[in-house]
């Protein structure tokens, strides 16, 4: 039994059906193919009815100018969100020293139950998802605003714990709207959090946990198993998210150990750390690019293949920046860029190559 389509799914299979149908007239134009009046009658109904029930269940885009209305209704959602949550934001900040403090509480905790409520209705009207996730960003604007004025009427102490629920909830509706934004809201939350816990247990105070960015590991190493942990077929992009986060906090920590030995843990010569984690830099950037090819994960790929000249490119900068002319020095960084661009087209070559039938 087949697994249902996801919406994301069901846009690429819209979007195979629009290439095969050009590449079919293509072919028929060419004479190489050639197909009966009943077979072009019955693959027409066929796709007809496919594309019908698919815009039916998810709303597809059925050609390219729907793809671009679609991709305006995503920038205007989005703004939309930013403006309804700095209004909600200032209409708080507007009339709060004239509420008393019961008041004050119960007006945040309406509003955060409000958000929800309203959320999840307009997530049952909404086929298309834009209102919804509209609607699901405000809320969680209100609730991060419910923390953080709680927090300041019982004179509560700022702590990184305030970072436990905005994930928490930021999880709970990027998972109920699919909305990769406040995924990716929710994964700094979280990362934030591990970093700094980890920098309170080898004595930093909290919001110190940037000074060790070795910190940051452990949710690297967190977000890059999520995926293959806990599947995440059902929510379009989300895996991808995952990885591509969990790169980002491997690599940026490294990048910068690799210039500034002292943040590190590691107890020696600032020198040696540098060094060591410039090979480590250099090591992981072209495994995530193995990995990537291996697995069919462009997204780690790419990130891949961009820090490797990144950390390729600062030792260029430690080695020749003062020695070499300008002019020579970056014609050197362009001769490299072309080098790396022929050994990936090799390497893509090759590997179409192997996928060639016999």
């Amino acid at each position: 039994m087949t697994a249902p389509l996801t919406r994301l799914e069901a846009q690429q299979r819209v979007e195979q059906i629009r290439a095969f149908t050009n590449e079919l007239a293509r072919l028929e134009d060419e004479r190489a193919l050639l197909l009966s009046v009943a077979q072009r009658r019955s693959l027409q109904d066929h796709h007809r009815s496919l594309m019908a029930e698919l815009a039916k269940q998810f709303d597809v885009d059925r050609d390219s100018r729907s793809q671009q209305l679609s991709l305006g209704m995503r920038i205007a959602s989005f703004l939309g969100a930013l403006a309804l949550a700095a209004s909600v934001f200032f209409l708080f900040y507007r009339f709060w020293g004239v509420l008393g403090t019961a008041t004050q509480v119960t007006a945040l905790l309406a509003a955060s139950a409000l958000t929800y409520g309203a959320t999840l209705w307009i997530r049952n009207k909404d086929e298309n998802g834009y209102f919804s996730k509209l609607a699901a960003m405000v809320a969680f604007a209100c609730f991060v605003l419910n923390v953080t004025m709680l927090g300041d009427i019982f004179n509560i102490s700022p702590s990184d714990k305030a970072l436990l629920p905005w994930a928490a909830y930021a999880f709970l509706l990027a998972y109920l709207c699919e909305l990769r934004l406040l995924l990716v809201t929710a994964l700094l939350c979280i990362t934030a959090f591990i970093a700094a816990r980890a920098g309170e247990w080898q004595g930093l105070y909290w919001l110190d946990f940037g000074k060790r960015p070795e910190n940051f590991f452990p949710a690297a190493a967190a977000m890059l198993c999520w995926p293959s942990i806990v599947g995440q077929r059902r929510y379009g992009g989300f895996a991808q998210t995952y990885r591509i986060f969990g790169l980002l906090t491997l690599f940026l920590p490294m990048l910068v150990l690799a210039q500034w030995g002292e943040g590190s843990y590691l107890d020696g010569d600032p020198t040696t750390i540098e060094r060591c984690y410039q090979v480590l830099g250099f090591a992981a950037s072209a495994a995530a690019v193995w990995l990537g090819v291996r697995a069919r994960w462009p997204e780690v790929v790419n990130t891949g293949v961009t820090f490797f000249v990144i950390f390729l490119y600062t030792k260029f900068y430690d080695w020749w920046w003062d020695l070499m002319p300008k002019y020579l020095f970056f014609l050197v960084l362009g001769l490299t860029a072309l080098l790396t661009l022929l050994i990936l087209r090799r390497l893509r070559s090759e590997r179409a190559l192997a996928q060639v039938p016999v």
